[in-house]
């Protein structure tokens, strides 16, 4: 299944919409721009500086075209393994699997978030990847498998490796050493028609299993739009699934923000 034309058409011009603000809208007379930190992400608008692609939550350039083509960088959905290889010089380096939500990411790589050395001996990364610089329509349950690698000192103080997506974390507890998780429970690849029960709800008598999808099972953030309700904003989210639900419950339509 792929996105519906509405949903696409609605993230697009609100995409152009932004963009446009944000083009048209100069700082005022004699005023420069504030200054940005480093590892900051720039401002819509403003020139993202060389070697400062650092990660950022809820990134506002997500879906705009006055952006790189690349989009920004985001943290990847979901992280699968974790494994720490040493080589025989005794040097080491960490390598982390994750899942994006589509083929148009790119880039991905481990940022240390750390601040000075752990008092608890652990290292923690944030998985990240670049976004598609707009929604692209594809298939749900269409995920890419990304690897990134991060070398290390021979003589690090690390203990353990934890490292961090959107949605959880899994944690290496013994070096050198490989661990992962189970498969995802639902991709939501076959969604589209069956009852969505949110968490702590009740699912509808008389209605077999396989043929109801919860919110609980889902490990990413879910979005259901009922049809009594509105939509307040479109902030855009790639790692965010938007379900449209029909009056007796139902998923009509369903994709990746």
């Amino acid at each position: 299944m792929t996105r519906s034309i509405l949903l696409a058409t609605v993230s697009l011009a609100m995409a152009l919409a932004f963009g446009m603000a944000s083009a048209q809208t100069p700082p005022p007379a004699g005023q420069q721009a504030p200054p940005r930190a480093p590892g900051a992400p720039a401002a819509p608008g403003q020139a993202q500086a060389p070697g400062q692609g650092a990660p950022s939550q809820g990134a506002p350039g997500y879906g705009n075209p006055s952006q790189d083509a690349e989009g920004v960088p985001w943290p990847v959905a979901f992280v699968i393994s974790v494994e720490l290889l040493r080589s025989r010089d005794g040097r080491d380096i960490v390598q982390a699997r994750g899942l994006v939500t589509s083929k148009g990411w790119s880039k991905p790589r481990l940022i240390p978030i750390n601040s000075g050395p752990p008092i608890d001996g652990v290292l923690d990364l944030l998985f990240e990847a670049t976004a598609p610089a707009a929604p692209l329509p594809a298939p749900l349950g269409d995920f890419m498998e990304v690897d990134a690698l991060l070398p290390i000192s021979h003589n690090h103080p690390y203990k353990a490796i934890r490292v961090r997506s959107a949605t959880k974390s899994l944690t290496l507890k013994q070096l050198p050493g490989y661990v992962e998780v189970r498969k995802l429970k639902n991709d939501c690849a076959n969604c589209i028609g069956k009852y969505f029960v949110a968490k702590g709800g009740t699912p509808p008598a008389g209605i077999p299993a396989d043929n109801i999808v919860k919110e609980e099972d889902l490990l990413w953030e879910v979005r259901a739009i009922k049809p009594g309700e509105g939509i307040p904003n479109y902030t855009l989210n790639p790692n965010r699934l938007t379900l449209v639900l029909t009056e007796d419950g139902r998923i009509s339509d369903a994709g990746w923000d």
